[in-house]
């Protein structure tokens, strides 16, 4: 009778280590700006309006901060409200005046700046433009979604394809989600056919999110 033994080669030496060495790096943990307490998935973000910026916080952190005279106010607690509002359709001409090169765009309203702010998606990030108030009024001037916009906090959150305009009342956070999303698969001038997929998922899930704004809200 014939047995067949395979034979393994045995590895270099140093290969597993190789191997460890080009393995990526695991995510550090996020933590909270304020007290280094590790975060969870989902946790709270705070607009630091000194610095235009977001920062993570704890549950602690964010309800201390977020009190009215803490820190000078400089903190203001992000809402995870999603509203939309089907009585008020953002029209085609709208882009024009709003002077928006990309199908998507967000904007939002800076305390600091007393003023409206655009902001796009792109491949290097987040492109800001200060808005002029006569475009906003024009655009937005009798939306019912535009005034219920808390300042620094939330964003407008509009979307432009063949069939019309996608408009959003959402967390400014998820707005910086959506670039962080392009910035990561954005191919070529026009995003790529990746970028685009991305693009389709994500609006799905904020059209799925989305409630309609009460009518007692602005009451």
């Amino acid at each position: 009778m014939t047995v067949t033994v395979t034979v393994h080669p045995l590895p270099r030496p140093g290969t597993a280590l190789l191997r460890g060495m080009r393995a990526p790096a695991p995510p550090k943990p996020e933590r909270c700006a304020f007290c280094g307490i590790r975060l969870a998935p989902g946790h709270r973000h705070l607009a630091d309006t000194a610095e235009r910026a977001l920062v993570c916080a704890c549950t602690a952190c964010a309800l201390l901060l977020n009190r009215p005279g803490a820190a000078g106010d400089r903190y203001r607690g992000v809402p995870d409200r999603c509203l939309t509002d089907p009585r008020h359709q953002v029209a085609e001409a709208a882009w024009a005046t709003l002077g928006i090169p990309v199908s998507t765009a967000f904007l939002l309203f800076n305390s600091a700046l007393d003023a409206p702010v655009l902001c796009y998606p792109g491949p290097a990030g987040a492109t800001e433009s200060e808005l002029a108030a006569t475009a906003w009024r024009t655009v937005f001037g009798d939306s019912r979604l535009a005034a219920a916009l808390e300042p620094d906090v939330e964003a407008l959150l509009l979307r432009r394809t063949r069939e019309r305009v996608q408009c959003f009342l959402v967390p400014i956070d998820l707005c910086y989600e959506l670039v962080g999303r392009m910035r990561l698969r954005w191919r070529g001038f026009d995003g790529g056919a990746e970028a685009h997929a991305e693009l389709d998922a994500f609006f799905a899930a904020v059209a799925d999110r989305a409630r309609t704004l009460p009518e007692e809200i602005l009451r």
